[in-house]
């Protein structure tokens, strides 16, 4: 019985708490929280052609994510699959909604241990899952690429992996649904469907070159044909839009020069296949035997498929070798002292002319023959010309693409004639729709200039396809930005493009030009553009499907713009001025569209430039190819942001978030109505407090200008409580007021939501320019966002810090040599030096930093010399004496955008004078932090730093003392996490 008793007793005991259990309390997200993080890669994100199902990767920060798979009418209708470590998950729906496949890859401890042990091999799986048939699925292993067949859906191409690391061909395998019976093809280099899926191209490479060649299958009866067969390699497939026929190339050994010589194959009429092979070596009438096909360029048909493009490039003889023929009284391997032996026992020797005339033949201040080179070792060097058009880092970093460059040539087939439709004069080359002109265009006339000030200009020409011929069309084309690049119209008879301030309509088949905007009462100039170039324009949304419109945009509203005739140009919108109410851009909901069908509604972007709202209108379409009305369909205190539809089905989704709740997809009717929120982002969101919520704060800067900062709550935020702040920044940046930045470790450090998380207030003011003047625009516009934030009662004004990278570092290190306000700063890869800077070198690119002064980010007038109290009435350096703000200071010894020199600069003066200031770097990295334990590291280290100067906590010991480099190891290891 005391058993029993004391057995119900204990009973109660567990059963107590599951009555009285509260919730457990969310709490800060800790950076050691951060690794487990999982939330949607976006990348992933795919809606079946039917409508019916969604699937997306959820995949944490570290380690190992799954695939989910949703139905779209029923969201609770979802199946899981664990898919490994991969940020951004390969998926692919067949074209019948019936199928999906995706990879299954390596676990992340796996990868670890193959990354410490190179003989272990990872392998990546390739799941199949058959949706009509309750999820049955089959798995296929060591894979390494997959496709469905297109519109047919009967059959996956599985490409396996190679078997060793210079194989340069795998095994193929095709699997036919749904019985998923499989064919195996060896040794298949490459290859692709048509786009109706009812044929498979593909390259065969062996090892010893026997047997390859170009096949063609036909998937329905199962018939190849070889289309060609030699000791040969294939490559390039190229189908044509309507997958009527293939091109390719063939490149064949030749020891006599260092390139292959290249070949086009030209594939149609696919029942019974009829193939071109053009052989430039054997055409000694039209091409220059100094060239051959280039590998560079994939090779294409016109659209009649009566001509086949592709590209040519010089050939470079393949070195010699050099005959060591022994001529009389010349060395035989012997040394020089077994030469001078032979001469003293030399008895025909008996004057000093004699003795001379013998030691000059063999010469013994020379240690290698003359005029053989094959021993000597040449200078490793460059010479910097100031000629070069290119600085020679930049030429450096281009090396591989000048060397793969190709000019674009045609061979018309039943002229069987080749035809070089570009030379070194003109180096770029765009081939217009339906392929009666193409536009060439180069720069290298300016090239120079346009290195060193950064103004833009190009030569155009239009080359008739028909003859080859060209002609210059725009003699120094002025663009101050890709907005005003002419653009061809969808028939290839008109371009378009901007010329001060204007755009303009150019007919190629009548040569003439046609003002569009000069009688409009609105400006299609982007007038908020405050960098130095001229009359910058808004990139237009492009030609209607039948060139009769172009569709343009001012700073507010969309324009339809008709070409030809006199009808007159219609605001779409509107209301877009009135309101202030932005119609950004066009979303293209068929990736096969041809210019913009005016017959269709059209879906637009909406954001509220004061409000910060953002939402998606559509523009129904009205009689004889003009559109109607706008009408709203989502505008919300939100980030809307993607629009997509479903290939075959009228159903759409769209996603929607906010500063504290995660990105979320939905999906809808045409109208967007009765949308139903299928994913459930951050399935631990719940675990940790989040900000209460983001405000805009409305402030004029110093020099009038209206501006707006976003401020973001603090977790728990309290009515009428101060909080400490970080103030963040990068010219304009207030429209971010409802991104959510999900949580991670960023290669700057810098996460806001972690920092509201912990208790932080964040303003993100923006900054506007004015010329020659970029530090004090910030001081100009960042210190009266502040003043007015702390008007809120949010901020603690004696308790504020400051951070910014790259452009932003540049600001945060010039804003702490004028003012004290901040009692804390973080500046990332700062400019400090205009000065020095403006001469240095941004090694990425390896261009030079001038014309990112004087016509991009900079914005100065001219350069140094010419401008100089500019350049240092800006430069941080100088006022270096005037900072007296903790600084903690990234800069990386590999930064190939703001050169180290920068930081180590600023370090040094203000170490100079005894400044509070610590510098981190890290070694090999760049601009911004890459490797993962680097990018852990910072964030954790910024947010102690700004804790200790802003909250007050014990200082780390890096921070009150450094680490000397002999303890810098066990320092290391003692963080890592």
């Amino acid at each position: 019985m005391k058993k029993l008793i004391v057995c119900y007793f204990m009973l109660g005991l567990l059963m107590v708490p599951a009555f009285a259990q509260e919730p457990i309390a969310p709490v800060p997200m800790n950076w050691k929280d951060v690794p487990s993080w999982k939330s949607i890669s976006g990348n992933s994100v795919e809606l079946s052609p039917d409508g019916k199902w969604m699937a997306y990767g959820m995949v944490p920060v570290e380690g190992d994510g799954e695939l989910i798979i949703q139905q779209t009418a029923d969201p609770s209708i979802k199946k899981r699959y664990p898919i490994g470590s991969s940020s951004s998950p390969s998926l692919s729906f067949s074209e019948d909604g019936r199928w999906i496949a995706f990879k299954e890859y390596p676990k992340e401890q796996e990868k670890k241990a193959a990354a410490k042990d190179k003989n272990k091999k990872t392998k990546e799986k390739l799941i199949l899952v058959d949706l009509a048939t309750d999820f049955a699925k089959t798995e296929y292993e060591d894979i390494a690429s997959f496709s469905f067949n297109g519109k047919t859906a009967s059959h996956l191409a599985i490409n396996l992996a190679k078997s060793s690391g210079d194989a340069k061909s795998a095994d193929l395998l095709l699997v036919q649904l749904p019985s998923l019976k499989a064919q195996n093809i060896g040794n298949v280099v490459e290859y692709a469907f048509n786009k109706s899926g009812e044929y498979l191209a593909y390259a065969i490479e062996a090892a010893n070159l026997s047997g390859n060649g170009a096949y063609l299958l036909q998937l329905n009866s199962g018939k190849t044909t070889i289309l060609d067969s030699d000791k040969a390699t294939y490559k390039s497939i190229s189908w044509t839009e309507k997958g009527d026929a293939l091109a390719m190339l063939k490149m064949v050994k030749d020891k006599n020069y260092k390139q292959d010589q290249g070949k086009v194959l030209g594939i149609k009429n696919l029942s019974s296949p009829t193939v071109t092979l053009y052989d430039p070596q054997k055409d000694s009438v039209h091409f220059d035997k100094a060239y051959t096909i280039s590998p560079n360029q994939k090779p294409q048909w016109s659209e009649d498929t009566k001509t086949l493009y592709y590209g040519i490039h010089p050939l470079v003889a393949a070195k010699k070798e050099e005959t060591k023929e022994t001529k009389k009284g010349e060395d035989k391997g012997e040394s020089e002292a077994e030469k001078l032996a032979k001469i003293k026992s030399d008895t025909t020797i008996r004057t000093m002319a004699d003795l001379q005339k013998a030691l000059s033949a063999i010469d013994t201040t020379k240690s290698k023959p003359q005029g053989n080179k094959d021993d000597l070792t040449k200078p490793d060097m460059t010479i910097w010309h100031w000629q070069d058009k290119r600085l020679q880092s930049r030429q450096q970093v281009q090396e591989k693409q000048d060397q793969n460059f190709s000019f674009r040539a045609m061979y018309e087939v039943e002229k069987s004639k080749h035809t070089t439709l570009q030379d070194s004069s003109m180096r770029e080359l765009t081939l217009l729709p339906k392929e009666k002109f193409a536009l060439g265009a180069d720069y290298q006339l300016y090239e120079l200039d346009m290195n060193l000030d950064g103004q833009n200009y190009r030569d155009f020409y239009l080359v008739d396809l028909q003859t080859g011929d060209r002609k210059l069309l725009f003699e120094k084309y002025y663009l101050p930005s890709y907005a005003s690049m002419p653009r061809p119209s969808t028939d290839g008879n008109k371009l378009l493009y901007a010329k001060e301030g204007h755009f303009y309509v150019y007919d190629l088949t009548t040569d003439k030009t046609l003002n569009l905007t000069e009688g409009l009462e609105t400006t299609f100039v982007d007038t908020e553009d405050d960098h130095n170039v001229e009359k910058p324009m808004m990139a237009p949304l492009g030609w209607s499907s039948d060139s009769k419109y172009v569709l343009l945009r001012d700073e507010w509203d969309i324009w339809q713009v008709p070409v030809t005739g006199n009808a007159k140009a219609v605001n779409l919108t509107q209301q877009g001025r009135k309101e202030k109410i932005r119609h950004q851009s066009r979303y293209s909901l068929d990736p096969d569209e041809k210019g913009i069908d005016l017959s269709k509604p059209l879906y637009v972007r909406t954001y509220g430039e004061r409000t910060k709202k953002s939402g998606i209108a559509r523009i129904a379409p009205g009689k004889n190819g003009l559109a109607a009305g706008t009408t709203t369909l989502l505008m919300e205190d939100a980030n809307i942001g993607r629009l997509a539809k479903a290939k075959n089905a009228p159903v759409y989704y769209f996603t929607k978030e906010t500063f504290n709740q995660p990105t979320n997809y939905f999906v809808a009717n045409a109208d967007l109505k009765n949308a139903v929120q299928v994913t459930e982002n951050a399935p631990d969101a719940s675990k940790y407090s989040w900000s209460s919520g983001a405000r805009l704060v409305d402030y004029v800067s110093d020099k009038g200008d209206s501006l707006q900062a976003a401020l973001f709550l603090p977790a728990g935020y309290e009515e009428g409580k101060q909080y400490p702040t970080i103030v963040y920044y990068y010219e304009k940046l207030s429209q971010t007021l409802h991104n959510f930045p999900n949580p991670g470790f960023s290669g700057t450090g810098w996460n806001p939501s972690l920092y509201t998380s912990n208790g932080y207030a964040v303003l993100i003011p923006d900054i506007v320019y004015t010329m020659d003047d970029p530090g004090m625009s910030a001081v100009w516009c960042v210190l009266p966002a502040v003043k007015e934030a702390i008007k809120t009662g949010i901020i603690d004004g004696e308790k504020m810090g400051i951070h910014g990278h790259s452009w932003g570092g540049y600001q945060t290190s010039f804003l702490i040599t004028q003012t004290d306000m901040f009692k804390a700063a973080a500046a990332g890869a700062p400019l400090t030096n205009m000065i020095s800077m403006y001469d240095l070198i941004y090694w990425n690119s390896g261009g030079g930093n001038m014309s990112i002064f004087e016509a991009s980010q900079g914005r100065f007038k001219g350069a140094p010399w010419e401008n100089w109290d500019a350049y240092q009435r800006n430069s941080p350096v100088y006022h270096v004496k005037n900072v007296n703000t903790p600084l903690l200071l990234l800069h990386n010894d590999k930064d190939g955008a703001v050169d180290f020199t920068q930081g180590i600069e600023y370090y040094n003066a203000l170490r100079r004078l005894k400044k509070p200031v610590i510098m981190v770097q890290y070694k090999g990295e760049n601009h911004g932090l890459s490797k993962l334990e680097n990018r852990k590291d910072y964030s954790v280290r910024m947010m102690e730093f700004f804790d200790h100067h802003l909250k007050g906590t014990d200082p780390s010991e890096w921070i009150s003392a450094g680490i000397e480099q002999l303890n810098l190891d066990t320092h290391l290891e003692s963080r890592m996490f």
